[in-house]
């Protein structure tokens, strides 16, 4: 028995899906492989057709660095290989990337290396790949307009098939057919031995022989000793078994085949979900691909494995991916992810200054962006990291670039942070850009006349751009006055002096409205401050303030807005521990973007929910001048929430080899989950090693936690790849709040380490949380047995 689907393939009562594609090549139970998978459904589209045909191009890198490139879709509809030109020195070299990688693709002469061709080819022949991560862009000019729009028009169209595809279609189609088309070396569609051995290495198990040659002799039915479409079929069956998925499935299933609403219903109310019949029913038709079994209101195995892949089983909350948390508060009121030398693609001492970098931090949700400003030649500003060897970009382009993308992730208000270290004649110079770019997104003046009591809100400051920087007010003294641009140590030099202090522009301070730069004097008078005043702070500065005078700290950041920025010894852009700041509610706690590692990794997960908008409300405790809430002592005071959270490792599925790992290596992994909060939650517990098995490794490992102030803590899964004499590889992570997590058996889709998608590899754990002795995940009334 089977239904028909929009995709034109059948199901059989297994949910397999039937041969009705010409396409067909390799077949894997439910999870059936085609050839061309990924391109299916956008096939017939005119630009990937293109695509596919492939294109010669010219990669552009300045005007003296121009070579020709020859760029192809391949078959999997996901990854574009880039060849250079025939040599009679060498043979081609190929390179590839894949669409899944890709940030965005801006069209025209946008980058630096574009524009320095100086109008001297169309621009309408020109786009640029801008990548996730530290990858280079890559920016081409194409023989013709046709072509070009083809190239951008098609990325995004495969990049946007891509993110809506659920976690089964990248399980089904991603990894396999590559990994069959190169282990099948003869493209004879079939396999032998030493084939399966080569497919095993690549998708990263380790069988050993003895049970590899018994699972290839079971399924070599012909016997001819090789593995036929039908045969790779179910060799492909046994290895993508989940038996501890399968083991939860007969927990709630009383006959082991189907489980009927009422028993989903259970199901969902020991995740702590929507338990109602209506939800059970919901997902039966989203998730079951057996047609009887969705008349009469079953789930079978297959669509339970669906339903437990897709995102509506994820770990983090699925109602937190949109903004649902209340905007009308004053800015003090909330984090705000916030960029230190936003310009910088690398180190702070010989680095690129680009546009780029703003591109991603702003597509990754940052509304606090850093300009640091200099003269430039023929009276026009730079931005670079002054007395050092980066590069210089323009500040009119960078300028542009905010304008184009600043509220392409979020519709909330950015920041732009001035380091301005220019003359006042320059200095008119960036306020004529600000002001003829950004026009009416730029605030240039209060949104009320009424004295100010407090901050607007982010709902109020929607699609507006702020300026931080010095203003100089009629009690300090007339505009043009001596005075420095910032208010601490975030001027020094490298060489760890002052600069000279540099005298305002008119022009440029009136545009400083609700973020005006003053020196911190201490924490006397708080009450009497003005609200739009804020102060910078070094990381070591605000670490000695939370030690020495913690609630002093907590109630002036509840008043007035505070950045805090890397220490200037950080010569590679390295980043401190943002947590210490936000226990104390610092609002911009600034991070070197362009830096992965585990501080950026706490900023992603800190800023995932709330439609990962760059607002994220802070605790209540942290909001209110009246607190008494210590980040250094948290024991029965504000926030003070004993909690014990359980976590229970069960499986991971598809982890890849590290980089750097051998290609004949296979993956030993770990776990590590990590507590991030206030200093006495601060934790960190690891699972087993899994010896060489990356594909499906099983650790059924338990993991407990006490937390004090859950509202403040972060959770990280941390997967390393285990080394006896060296250190262990990452593998990939994932990072979210407390608050986000859901309890229940849950997959994690994890990250690479510059925060794009490891898909498909995850992890499956099962979570449990209780507070005061009472369990928030309560326990189904039926018996524990057969529970994976």
């Amino acid at each position: 028995m089977y239904r028909d689907n929009d995709d034109g393939y059948g199901y059989d009562f297994s949910g397999r899906k039937g041969s009705g594609s010409h396409n067909a090549q390799y077949e894997c139970g439910p999870f059936t492989l085609y050839r061309d998978v990924c391109v299916a459904g956008v096939q017939d589209n005119d630009d990937v057709r293109v695509m596919l045909g492939g294109s010669s191009m010219v990669k552009v890198r300045s005007s003296r660095w121009q070579k020709s490139r020859t760029l192809r879709l391949l078959e999997d509809g996901v990854t574009v290989w880039c060849e250079t030109a025939k040599s009679s020195r060498r043979a081609k070299a190929q390179q590839t990337f894949a669409v899944t990688e890709v940030e965005c693709v801006r069209e025209g002469c946008q980058s630096e290396a574009l524009q320095s061709l100086g109008g001297s080819v169309p621009d309408t022949n020109c786009f640029t790949v801008v990548f996730r991560g530290p990858r280079k862009s890559l920016d081409l000019l194409c023989p013709c307009e046709g072509e070009a729009q083809s190239w951008v028009r098609g990325i995004r169209t495969l990049k946007e098939r891509v993110g809506n595809m659920s976690q089964k279609e990248k399980l089904d189609q991603y990894p396999f057919i590559g990994y069959l088309r190169r282990a099948d070396e003869n493209r004879d569609g079939k396999m032998s031995y030493d084939e399966v051995k080569r497919l095993l290495q690549m998708i990263n198990i380790d069988l050993n022989e003895q049970y590899a040659r018994s699972l290839f002799k079971k399924c070599d039915r012909s016997r001819d000793d090789r593995l036929h479409h039908k045969e790779i079929e179910e060799f492909c069956r046994e290895l993508l078994r989940r038996p501890e998925l399968d083991a939860v499935f007969r927990h709630y299933s009383s006959n082991g085949c189907v489980l009927s609403t009422a028993e989903l219903r259970d199901f969902l109310g020991d995740q702590g979900e929507d338990a109602s019949l209506h939800h059970a029913q919901t997902l039966i038709l989203s998730f079951e691909l057996n047609e009887w079994a969705q008349k009469n209101q079953f789930m079978t195995q297959n669509g339970f494995t669906m339903y437990m892949l897709s995102l509506e089983n994820d770990v983090f909350n699925p109602d937190h991916a949109r903004v649902t948390q209340d905007m009308s508060r004053p800015l003090t009121d909330y984090f705000i992810s916030s960029s230190h030398n936003t310009y910088l693609s690398k180190d702070q001492v010989t680095g690129t200054s680009s546009t780029e970098p703003y591109i991603r931090a702003l597509h990754q949700g940052c509304r606090c962006v850093e300009l640091d400003c200099w003269d430039g030649d023929r009276g026009e500003p730079v931005i670079y990291h002054g007395h050092t060897l980066t590069s210089k970009v323009p500040f009119k382009e960078v300028i542009k670039t905010i304008g184009q993308y600043a509220f392409k992730a979020s519709p909330y208000p950015l920041i732009l942070s001035l380091e301005n270290h220019c003359s006042v004649e320059q200095q008119a110079v960036m306020a004529r850009d600000l002001r003829s770019i950004l026009g009416n997104k730029l605030l240039s003046r209060p949104l009320r006349e009424t004295p100010l009591e407090e901050l607007p809100t982010p709902e109020e400051l929607r699609g507006r751009i702020l300026v931080k920087g010095k203003r100089e007010t009629p009690h300090l003294g007339q505009l043009g006055k001596e005075s420095s641009f910032s208010s601490s140590s975030e001027d020094e030099t490298l060489a760890g002096g002052k600069r000279d202090p540099t005298k305002l522009s008119p022009e440029l301070s009136e545009l400083v409205v609700y973020c005006r730069s003053v020196s911190f004097r201490g924490f006397q008078n708080l009450s009497e401050k003005a609200a739009n005043e804020m102060s910078s702070f070094s990381e070591s500065e605000a670490l000695r303030l939370i030690k020495d005078t913690g609630k002093l700290f907590v109630k002036h950041n509840s008043r007035q807005l505070s950045r805090i920025y890397p220490a200037g010894q950080r010569l590679q852009s390295s980043n401190y521990d943002p947590q210490d700041m936000w226990n104390s509610g610092c609002q911009m706690v600034a991070l070197n973007f362009q830096t992965p590692g585990e501080q950026m990794d706490l900023n992603q997960g800190r800023f995932l929910p709330n439609g990962h908008c760059g607002y994220i409300l802070k605790p209540g405790f942290l909001r209110t001048p009246a607190s008494n809430f210590d980040p250094e002592n948290t024991g029965g005071g504000p926030g003070h929430v004993p909690t014990q959270l359980t976590i229970r490792i069960l499986s991971a599925q598809q982890l890849p080899k590290p980089i750097q790992t051998k290609t004949s290596a296979i993956v030993d992994p770990q776990v590590w989950v990590e507590i991030h909060g206030v200093s006495i939650d601060n934790s960190r517990d690891k699972t087993h090693r899994i010896d060489n098995n990356g594909f499906n490794p099983r650790w059924d490992c338990t993991l407990s936690f006490q937390l004090q102030v859950p509202e403040l803590a972060l959770v990280r899964f941390v997967v390393e790849d285990h080394e006896h004499t060296a250190k262990n590889e990452f593998v990939g992570q994932f990072t979210l709040p407390f608050t986000s997590l859901r309890t229940g058996y849950r997959h994690i889709h994890l990250l690479k380490a510059d925060g794009s998608s490891l898909s498909p590899a995850s992890l499956f754990i099962h979570v449990k949380v209780s507070r005061k002795g009472v369990h928030i995940k309560t326990v189904s009334a039926r018996s524990a047995k057969g529970k994976v």
